[in-house]
């Protein structure tokens, strides 16, 4: 209750002579209304977050020591090692953007930042240059905003843009298994925007499904395959199955199968689901287009392949929001 620059009415209170903010007057109302706190060597004003809100809050400093670094326990944790608290993101948006203003992430990795703009109602652009980053933020906004108006620009949306992004193998491969929600090989819950390269055991990704009371989970191989296809590939993926222990593998192919191919699955015996009581295809072919058409593999429901974001608040649907790869 010191007075601005020290200059202030000076009057005896509570046994201290000083100059104070307030008349005698005023400090004897606030004391009636519990507002003056006496247990201290000079009497302090009680403030109310109630009011502070009312005038808008106290200002923030230039030093934001009130917002912490993500745990390994926080629930909105991805796995992605530099992500940023949702926090940090929206205090940065807030600040400096209004509700329908464009925020723009070039480098968007997990995606906190179009998140952040998301619940915030501002519209939002975001790129990144891999597969396995547009799937994590991708994921991510499905699990916090159900049914949020985004597009992917850079998507091949067809098969001649598929065979153009086959030039890539990798990128392709990523980009075909998030057609199915997949993990590529060498993609964790702890480093969900890594891919192995290289030797994969024959196993190019993977999902997987619960099917007992008791929890046991049973794992889905997948093989991606973007040039020249045979009946040997449906073979070597069977013994692949086989070898990981796997209940259900699935081809996932650029070009058409051949008639052998597809007669080679009808002859593999059926994976019966425990809890489900039903019989599904052990062998499956998927080809590209099939899947940009809509189609999804025969398979018990899975459990998501990645570290689910916690459920939010989004923006009218009338805000359409895109993402760049």
């Amino acid at each position: 209750m010191n007075p601005p620059g020290g200059r202030g009415p000076t009057y005896e209170y509570h046994g201290i002579t000083k100059a104070w903010r307030y008349k005698k007057e005023k400090m004897l109302q606030l004391e009636r209304e519990g507002r003056i706190y006496t247990n201290w060597r000079v009497p302090r004003l009680k403030r109310y977050l109630d009011e502070l809100e009312e005038r808008g809050g106290a200002a923030v400093h230039e030093i934001w020591d009130d917002i912490f670094p993500i745990n390994p326990q926080a629930k909105e944790r991805l796995g992605f090692p530099t992500q940023k608290p949702i926090d940090l993101l929206e205090r940065i948006i807030s600040a400096s953007s209004d509700k329908g203003d464009w925020i723009l992430d070039p480098f968007c990795g997990c995606g906190t930042a179009i998140v952040a703009a998301e619940k915030l109602h501002r519209r939002w652009l975001g790129i990144d240059v891999t597969w396995l980053a547009i799937n994590l933020v991708k994921g991510r906004l499905n699990d916090m905003f159900p049914g949020a108006g985004f597009k992917i620009e850079g998507e091949p949306r067809d098969m001649g843009a598929a065979r153009e992004l086959a030039k890539d193998r990798y990128q392709f491969q990523w980009w075909a298994l998030s057609l199915i929600s997949a993990r590529p090989v060498g993609s964790t819950l702890s480093k969900p925007r890594e891919g192995k390269k290289g030797a994969d055991e024959g196993i190019d990704g993977w999902l997987r499904f619960s099917d007992s009371e008791e929890g046991h989970v049973e794992k889905i191989a997948m093989q991606v395959k973007s040039g020249h296809v045979s009946i040997k590939d449906i073979r070597e993926l069977r013994d692949v199955v086989s070898r990981q222990k796997a209940a259900i593998g699935l081809f996932i192919t650029l070009e058409r199968p051949t008639s052998e191919m597809i007669r080679e699955t009808k002859t593999t015996e059926p994976y019966v689901s425990a809890i489900w009581k039903h019989e599904y295809p052990k062998i499956q072919i998927l080809t590209i287009e099939e899947l940009l058409k809509g189609k999804q593999p025969i398979i018990p429901p899975t459990i998501s392949a990645f570290q689910e974001a916690p459920l939010t608040q989004r923006v009218p649907k009338d805000q359409q929001q895109t993402l760049f790869t």
